[in-house]
């Protein structure tokens, strides 16, 4: 048996020795590289926390102490140390989440994969502990150096300087990265102390001489280092960044040292008080292909082969993210007014093209979603156009400065979320699922759904040409689907994609979900049911060409992949009846629950987004209704279309 194999529980660490930890933290590599090649998953930030894992499981007593993870990424050592060790299905339907999940493990606490809120859940749960008499549990924060560039972590950080009379650590986990290379003042701080001569030098220089002593210099050296701490902070001046909020510093450590790592976490541990422990570590530490990869070193990856890192499959068709950068660019070419903002995700959300053409039009401000939005508002008093890049989970984070920077001033500002809908494997805090309904409240702004690659570019190409208010434009994750051509286009815009003969149900259908529409309008049509398939391109504000062709149905049925309470279904059905339009309305969409991970197809399956379902329903409602006969064309179809359907 392996040691991996022995390891039910963090005390199993207790009784390994030096070699057999330093065997250990082999094993757990080898290990990740094997299963997370098989299934997908964030491969590289795991490599680069295997050994700081391990010494926080050995020095702190989880779950009495509480663990929390920002994002939590880059949990997978944890979830190993802690008796999970069948990653086989992880991240799919029934096998382990790629985050934190209550329901697997009493070891892990909070699940939101939102960056820069773990020192505010430590900052609560620490107070907790002291104010009901358990001042012996301690709390211990793990967040990365991307984290540090979101405004939340130093609202917290001034309100834990505020008590010190609480056992809180503060293991600052610094790889120069977030997704990419971190950015901003702090990452440039940070990277000051990693290059730093005096710190490289001196470290090298004590290893060397404590070595000269054989043995028992070198247990001298082990004891007084602390990840070269107890030296190297006198000569480097880096608490200078802490000593203003009141806040012991150690480090910089180690990050892949167990005897140093242990060694200064056991003095936070022991010191009483709130202290920041600076672990310096490499995302992807010892895969070759990891650290080969520049771009993220494989923060995230699909099914690779282990030994080269290369995927194993390539997708047929173009994301809807490749899809963008290359509209987006193209644009920028022709409108020297666009500007690209994102928030840590340069390449995820695509502008990383547009970046490397025009790289003093592109601003990413790290993990900071709400300044991201607020600083366009500023760009568009300027008199640029900046184009806000997402994803769709994230917007959630800046509705604030939507409504009351950009809408409220009436700014120019087009935001583009990728991610939006059902996302798949990343679970609940990843979906996509409430922008539809959280933005459609803001006053003034337009939303946009592609249902394919040429209606984004189509679309996007509008958005960027508005300039008194918000735009919106949201796609899916993955590849883009099959390309749609309209039978007709109304005078506002709406696709007309089938027309039935008989107008018995109008099928409104939101982006990606045209495929699904159209598959259940076929469906219809089997039973005698005539269905007409609408992309209204443009959902907010509801085209007055819905509403006019919602009068010549019997029924609406609304399909979109968003929240179904509040959602575009809502909003229709509110316009029908301030229109004066009688025609019963169908709204369907995810339910207002929080989704599990599982593959896109079986989660629309599960909430009954199937096109059997949908058709199945529709025939029960129609055959079964009292709603009046079909109604006959309207005088404004086009001859031709008149000849087809009679």
């Amino acid at each position: 048996m392996s040691l991996l194999e022995g390891i039910t529980g963090p005390r199993d660490l207790d009784g390994l020795s030096t070699r057999e930890l330093d065997e250990l933290a082999a094993e757990i590599r080898r290990f990740l590289v094997t299963e997370v090649s098989k299934t997908g998953g964030h491969l590289g930030p795991n490599l680069g926390v295997v050994e700081l894992t391990i010494a926080m499981h050995r020095v702190f007593d989880s779950p009495r102490d509480a663990i929390v993870f920002d994002t939590g990424h880059q949990s997978y050592v944890h979830k190993l140390l802690t008796g999970r060790q069948d990653f086989s299905a992880l991240r799919q339907r029934g096998g382990l989440a790629g985050y934190p999940q209550r329901d697997e493990s009493e070891h892990d606490i909070v699940e939101s994969s939102h960056a820069s809120s773990s020192l505010s859940w430590a900052d609560g749960i620490s107070r907790a502990f002291t104010m009901t008499g358990q001042a012996d549990r301690h709390v211990v924060a793990v967040v990365g150096d991307g984290a540090l560039t979101g405004g939340m972590t130093w609202e917290a950080l001034n309100n834990i300087t505020d008590d010190n009379s609480r056992n809180l650590v503060i293991i600052v986990n610094d790889n120069g990265r977030s997704y990419a290379p971190t950015i901003g003042g702090m990452a440039h701080f940070l990277s000051d102390i990693r290059t730093r001569r005096s710190y490289r030098d001196l470290r090298v220089k004590s290893e060397r001489f404590f070595g000269l002593f054989g043995a028992p210099g070198r247990a001298f050296y082990r004891g007084v280092r602390g990840g070269t701490h107890g030296f190297l902070s006198r000569f480097t001046n880096n608490e200078a960044l802490y000593s203003n909020l009141d806040i012991k510093y150690i480090g910089p450590v180690h990050g892949h040292d167990l005897e140093a790592l242990e060694h200064a976490l056991r003095q936070a541990r022991d010191y009483g008080a709130p202290v920041i422990v600076h672990a310096i570590t490499e995302k992807g530490h010892g895969y070759e292909p990891a650290l080969a990869d520049v771009a993220d070193q494989f923060h995230a990856v699909g099914q690779i082969d282990p030994e080269t890192g290369e995927p194993l499959e390539t997708a047929s068709r173009p994301s809807w993210t490749s899809v963008f950068a290359d509209e987006i660019l193209a644009l920028a070419e022709r409108n020297p007014r666009l500007v690209g903002i994102t928030a840590a995700m340069l390449r995820p959300t695509g502008l990383h093209r547009l970046a490397e053409r025009y790289p003093d039009r592109v601003l990413d401000v790290g993990i900071a979603e709400q300044h991201a939005v607020a600083s366009a508002a500023g760009l568009a008093f300027g008199g640029l156009h900046p184009v806000v890049a997402l994803y769709a989970t994230f917007v959630n984070r800046a509705f604030d400065q939507v409504l009351m920077d950009v809408a409220l001033h009436r700014a120019g500002v087009t935001l583009v979320l990728d991610r939006a809908g059902v996302t798949g494997p990343d679970g609940p805090s990843h979906h996509g699922m409430w922008d539809l309904a959280l933005l459609q409240i803001v006053p003034n702004i337009r939303i946009a759904a592609p249902r394919d690659a040429t209606r984004l570019r189509e679309e996007l190409a509008e958005a960027v040409t508005v300039e008194d208010g918000p735009t919106a434009l949201r796609f899916s994750k993955g590849s883009v689907g099959s390309e749609h051509e309209a039978e007709r286009r109304t005078d506002d815009g709406v696709d007309v994609l089938r027309e039935a003969a008989h107008r018995d149900v109008l099928l409104v259908a939101v982006g990606p979900m045209c495929d699904l529409a159209l598959d259940v309008a076929q469906r219809l049509a089997a039973q005698g049911i005539g269905a007409t398939v609408v992309d209204p391109r443009w959902v907010v504000p509801v085209p007055a060409g819905v509403v006019r062709l919602a009068a010549d149905h019997r029924l609406v049925v609304t399909i979109e992949d968003g929240v179904r309470v509040g959602g575009i279904g809502t909003r229709i059905r509110q316009d029908l009846r301030d229109a004066g339009v009688d025609t019963a309305v169908t709204e369907l969409g995810l339910p207002d629950e929080f989704l599990p991970h599982a593959t896109r197809g079986q989660i629309l399956e599960s909430v009954g987004l199937t096109a059997q379902r949908i058709a199945q329903d529709v025939v029960s409602q129609v055959l079964g209704s009292k709603i009046p006969v079909a109604r006959p064309l309207p005088d404004d179809v086009p001859a031709s279309e008149r000849a087809r359907s009679e």
